[in-house]
This record gives structure tokens, sequence and C-alpha cells, in this order.
């Protein structure tokens, strides 16, 4: 990137030109050739794909299309009333019409309306089923919109209605719109650092170039690759928070070679040779932990690694070629329109705030880390408790469509019937169906079992050769209690075994709530691996780096203790339900499966990128004055301003996007917003400095035999000592060095 990032400080109107023609050409292809998100997924070597292979070559359509479910209920009475059916029928006629829609059962017209479970046991609550022409991802999402339309439409204070299934649970969320108040609050600390409205200004316009161009990239990437529904939030709250981070970076060294007297176009060229190196190295780090997700084997997996790569790249991108372009063009007016306190700069050193910070703590090294350490595995202790699995509907806000149809799939028909178990039976041959029959009454009479549906011959849940049945199995609690799971478990490997012993049978349990749990296993049973592959290539990067192994191995523990301490936080406040008011929770339950894995993922490379920006500064002066504790100090007071305000930009972004309405992005918003603020005001600015002034020269260890092999690399070698304050040099010295093994 050195070259294009010179040659764009050299040709900015080039390089602005090629900008605008490559933006063109991504929004145009964008808009032309958009891809389609979808949910599916799927779990290799697992009993609920096996149940849905069956499934899908036994029963084809049965198994494979799309459904939703109306759910109704009127304020008082039964369903029965002459109003609450002329209102029904309203709405199924308009169901109907929807073009991708292939049938309607409904209460009113359908034989056995109870026994096939459309109408609750009091009468109280009906159920209308809706089945599509082609499955959950293919379904076209203005079908989707319209058959939530018209539900909405049909929910009045007399007759409540909502409509519940996989096709719909996205898109009855609405996109979050409180982003906004997180590029507020940068702007608030852009100013603050910069005293500039045109310098506040460009990491933001930067961020947001780079981001839609990211997001135009990520939709054309759905033609191609699994990319699931929340993918683009996902992606544009990474995007958002880094383009303004490495923007941030870039700008800041421009500005304190300016401020020491260099030209604008030279000060530009320090900033892309110094600045620039380590957000390619930091972006670069993101993009690799990000790439551990393969080592998954998870095509859904795959497409959020994709999705959120390809935007923290293009946000890069912008940041060490556009950005280096108008700062080249702008000049000393990148700095126009001064706020009152910075109308007068001053052309001394910087970061004597954060150098006095330094001396303060290398004082009292050991107190100031044990308490940083105490407070880290403190809050990690929630962690131990955590619990996976999948938020359901009964966790949206009230009066959302699906939250509605939960509640009142609960209320007639039972807590379990929003998850139920499908047990897919394999038979010899029709004279099976007795022993597949008996299987179902042992089902039903399995503690924690509400219902099991029997396997009568000639009905939609057995093949017309008698070979395959389903019995539909509805535990007694709901799809995200911990009674569920343990009775996914007895099923499997208690109750089933027993009860086909002997006989021929072959049963596999699938349905949602079962795909959930093996999810969880499956990710729980990679988890070791992943995070063997993400640390040990950031170590090896790190070694690299630095020429040591003490500070790799200082960088991937901590790394841990902000993942713990950020997992625990989210347990606390997700599934044990505490502080649920502030941040506008209106469920508590699992933790989604796959949060701690891209949790770990996107903060460790944000982690490493705040240790590279430190301590890169700290490696300089330990090579020009072998002083750990000046190292340390100076390596505070040049980057440490400089973190501070990344860390809380990014925490600000991060933390918006918690108020929204979709519990997923809620849970990644808090998850990763603590996790940036722990390790960096934490971590990184209280704890790693204390540890490594406590190691003193052992930090720069590396065996001799790997300094002949490892080649020299440098961020931020350009940059001159003169341009940072020391408080040993301002003030009175500090102590000398004591040595340590």
């Amino acid at each position: 990137m050195g070259p294009i990032s010179r040659f764009a400080v050299r040709k900015p109107w080039i390089a602005i030109g090629a900008w605008i023609i490559i933006l063109i050409a991504i929004f145009g292809g964008a808009s032309k050739f958009a891809g389609a998100y979808n949910d599916s997924f799927s779990l290799p070597d697992t009993e609920s794909t096996k149940a849905q292979e069956v499934l899908q070559a036994k029963f084809g359509g049965l198994a494979s299309n799309a459904n939703a479910n109306i759910l109704f209920s009127p304020e008082t009475g039964t369903i029965q009333q002459p109003s609450v059916k002329a209102s029904i029928d309203q709405l199924e006629a308009k169901v109907k019409q929807i073009g991708s829609v292939a049938a309607v059962e409904s209460p009113y017209t359908t034989p056995g309306a109870a026994q096939r479970g459309l109408i609750s046991p009091n009468g109280e609550v009906g159920r209308m089923q809706v089945t599509f022409k082609v499955p959950d991802n293919e379904v076209p999402q203005a079908d989707v919109k319209q058959l939530v339309s018209d539900v909405q439409a049909a929910n009045t204070a007399e007759l409540k209605v909502g409509v519940g299934g996989q096709v719909v649970d996205f898109a009855s969320s609405e996109p979050p719109k409180s982003e906004g108040i997180g590029v507020l609050v940068a702007i608030v600390i852009l100013l603050i650092m910069f005293g500039s409205i045109v310098a506040a200004g460009l990491p933001i316009l930067t961020a947001l170039i780079g981001l839609s161009a990211g997001i135009s990239l990520v939709t054309l990437a759905a033609n191609v690759v699994n990319i699931a529904t929340f993918g683009p939030t996902l992606a544009a709250m990474i995007g958002l928070g880094v383009g303004i981070d490495y923007a941030l970076f870039v700008i800041n060294r421009y500005r304190q070679a300016v401020l020491v007297g260099r030209e604008p176009k030279d000060a530009a060229l320090e900033a892309v040779n110094t600045a620039g190196r380590a957000v390619v190295f930091a972006g670069t780090t993101v993009v690799i932990a990000l790439g551990g997700l393969f080592v998954l084997r998870l095509s859904f997996m795959n497409g959020l690694a994709i999705g959120a790569g390809i935007t923290v790249i293009t946000v890069m991108f912008t940041a060490v070629t556009l950005l280096p372009a108008v700062l080249s063009l702008l000049g000393r007016k990148a700095f126009a329109w001064r706020m009152p306190w910075a109308r007068k700069p001053k052309a001394s050193p910087e970061g004597k705030g954060f150098a006095k910070y330094g001396d303060t703590l290398q004082k009292r090294p050991w107190l100031y880390g044990s308490l940083a350490l105490l407070f880290m595995i403190v809050l990690a202790i929630p962690m131990f408790g955590m619990r996976s699995g999948f938020p359901d509907a009964g966790g949206r806000p009230e009066g959302n469509t699906t939250r509605i149809a939960y509640d009142l799939t609960t209320e007639g028909f039972g807590a379990g019937a929003n998850g139920p178990f499908l047990v897919v039976v394999e038979m010899p041959n029709a004279g099976s169906v007795p022993a597949a029959n008996a299987l179902s009454q042992k089902l039903a009479k399995t503690p924690g079992v509400a219902t099991a549906s029997p396997v009568i011959p000639g009905t939609p849940s057995v093949t017309p050769d008698g070979t395959t049945a389903i019995i539909q199995v509805q535990p007694t609690t709901g799809p995200q209690d911990q009674a569920t799971s343990d009775l996914l478990e007895n099923l499997r490997t208690n109750v089933i075994p027993t009860a086909t012993a002997g006989t021929g049978l072959t049963a596999y349990v699938g349905g949602s709530t079962a795909v959930v749990d093996d999810f969880s296993q499956v990710l729980a049973d990679a988890l070791p691996l992943f995070l063997a592959v993400v640390v040990g290539l950031g170590f090896l990067v790190l070694v690299l780096l630095f020429r040591s192994l003490v500070i790799p191995l200082t960088a991937a523990a901590t790394a841990l203790l902000s993942f713990g301490a950020a997992l625990g936080i989210t347990v606390f406040v997700f599934q044990w339900g505490y502080l649920t008011d502030i941040f506008g929770v209106t469920g508590t339950g699992p933790i989604l499966p796959f949060l701690p894995i891209m949790l770990f993922s996107i903060l460790f490379g944000l982690s490493m990128d705040y240790q590279v920006f430190l301590v890169s500064r700290m490696q300089e002066e330990w090579t020009r004055t072998k002083d750990n504790r000046t190292a340390v100090r100076r390596g505070l007071g040049g980057s440490g301003r400089v973190v501070a305000a990344a860390a809380a930009i990014m925490f600000s972004v991060f933390i918006s996007f918690v108020f929204g309405d979709d519990t997923t992005i809620k849970m990644f918003g808090l998850s990763l917003a603590v996790a940036i603020a722990l390790d960096a005001f934490v971590i990184r600015l209280v704890l790693v400095p204390s540890l490594m002034t406590v190691l003193g020269s052992a930090n720069w260890y590396l065996p001799k035999w790997l300094q002949k092999i490892l080649p020299e690399v440098h961020i931020e070698t350009e940059e001159e000592a003169a341009e940072i304050a020391d408080i040993t040099t301002d003030d009175e010295p500090a102590s000398a060095e004591k040595p340590t093994a």
C-alpha cells in the first residue's frame, strides 16, 4: 500500500478521480446485481441435519417449503364469534393473493382443525398456517413484507393478530436507526481532540465513504456466499467503528507533523509512511482474525466473516488512499474552522498528560496492574454460567408482530409449541408402523413432553409406502429453557434408543430447537481449535513485528482477559437479566452460540491494533535508549491519547446499536462496546504498561537464533523523539531503570 498511498499524496486529484470512478462502479453494480441474504445453514455430521435430509428425501415440499403461522385471539370470548371470523376470513383472502403463497389452512375451513392444532383447547386462540411455494431463502422479501403488513393491519384493540416463523423473523425487525447517535458522539470526541470542524469531519466522511462501498460489495458477495440477513448490519457496526479509528490515526499523525513545522505535503507523506503502515497492519490483523472463522467449516460463519472482512478492507483503503489525497489538497486548511479552545495551537511536543500518567503508573506498577487484573477477572465470572442458544421472538419488544404470535402460541398451545421437536422415523417396511406408533406413545409419556403426535397410515405424517414417519413432539417448556435442552439430550441418548431396540426402527430428532442445540455444540467443539489458530497467528505476527516473545504473549493473554470480561457482562445482562431497562432489553435467554467466536475474532483483531499503536512507539524508544521505563512512558505519551480517543469513538459507535430493536444486534453491540472499552482503558492503558514496567528488559527478549532469521519490520520508524513529550525531560528525572530477570 505504501507506493499507492504516496502516489495519492503526490497526485491527489488523480487519486480522488479514481475513487469516484470506483465508487460509481461499485454502487452501480450493487444496485443492478444485488444478492439475496438468507439465514439458512447446514451442520455436517449432526442428528438434526440427518433428520432434515431424510425429510427432504421422503417428504419433499413438506420438509423444505417455507411456512408461517398467523395467531389470533379476541380480547374477550372465543374465536367463533362472527366478528372474529369475518376479520380472519378477510385476512385469509388477502394472504392467498400473495404470489408465493401456495396454501392457507384456516381453523374455520380445515377439517379436524382442533386435532390439527389450529384451535386452542379453550377455543380462545386460533392458528392459520401459511405454506409457501418455495423454501425460506427463496421467498421474495416483498411477499414477506406484504404478509406482515396484512397481519399488522388486522391487529386491533379488539383482536390481537401476529405472525411467526423463520421466514418472517427478520422481516418483522426494524433496521437499527440509533447508529447516528454513535456518529454524533464520535464528532464530539473528534472536535475535542482536533479543535477543528474540518478535521473532525474528515474521519467521519472517510469512514462513511468506505463503509458505503463495503456494504455495496457485501451485497454483491451475497450472490455467491451465504450471508445472514443481519450480516450487513454487523459489517456496518464494525466498519464504521474501525473506519473512523483508522482515519483518526492518519490525521493525528499528519497533525503532529504539521505542528512541528513540516510542510503539509511532507506531513501527509510522513503520515502514510508511519500511521498509514500501522493502519494497514491493523486492518490486516482484523481480517486475519476474522479469517479464523473459516476453521469452523460452517457457511453461515464464513458469510459473516466475509461480510465484515470486506467492510474492514474498504474502510482501510479509504483511510490510506482517499484521506491522504484530501489532506494533500487541503494542506493546513484541514484544521480550518477552529473551535475557541484550539485557535492558538502550541508548537510543542504532544502527550505530556499521558507521559505524566505513565510516570504515576510506574511508581506503583504492582498495585495498578493487580487492581486492573482483579477487576477483569471479577467481570468475567458470569461467563462460566453462559448458556448458548438463539433468542426467540419472546425477546422482541411488546407489539412486535412476531412477539404477538409467540405470546399467543404460548397462551393457547403451551410454551413448547413455539419450538417442537420433529422425530423422523425410518422403518424397514409398512408393517413397522405399529412399532413407530409405540415409539410415539413412549415419547408422549416421557417427563417434559406435553404431546407426541400418533403415527397413522394415510396421513401427511407418513409416506405412502409406509417406510418413513414424522412424530411431532411438543415439550412442556419453551425453546430457550434449559429443561428443553435437557429433554433433547434425554430423548436422543435414553428414550429413543431404548424404545427402538430390536424393532428395526431408526429415529432422528430434528426441528428448529434441535438445530439450535446442535449448532451450539458444533461451535463449542470447534472453539479450542479456533482460539488456537487465531491466537497462534496473532502471536507469530507480533513476534515478527516486535522481535520479542514476551510482548506477543502478553498481548494474547490480555486479549483473552478482555474477551472473558466482555462475555461475562453480556451474560449478566442478556441471560441473567440485570440492567435490562438501561439497555432496552425486553427479554432474557441464552447467548447466541456464534457470539463468543465472532466476539473474539473481532476483539482480538482490534486489541492487537491498540497493542501495535502503543508498543510500536515503545519499541522505537527501546531501540534508541535501551531504557525500558522510558520506552513504556514515552509510548504512553506518544500513543495513549489517540488510543483513548479511538476506543471512545469505537465504544460510542458499538453502544449505539444496543438501542435498536433487533436482539442479535443488541447483543453484539453491547459485547463489542464493553470489550473495546475494557481492552483499551483497562488492559492497554493500565495492565499492559504496568506489566511491562515490572518485567523490565525481559519484555524485549528474543533468542539469538530467532534474531538472525527474523526480518526487520517497522511501523513508526520515522517518528522523531522531539515530537513526543516525556515527563523526565520536561520535569524531574525519573528513577533509573531497575534491571529485572
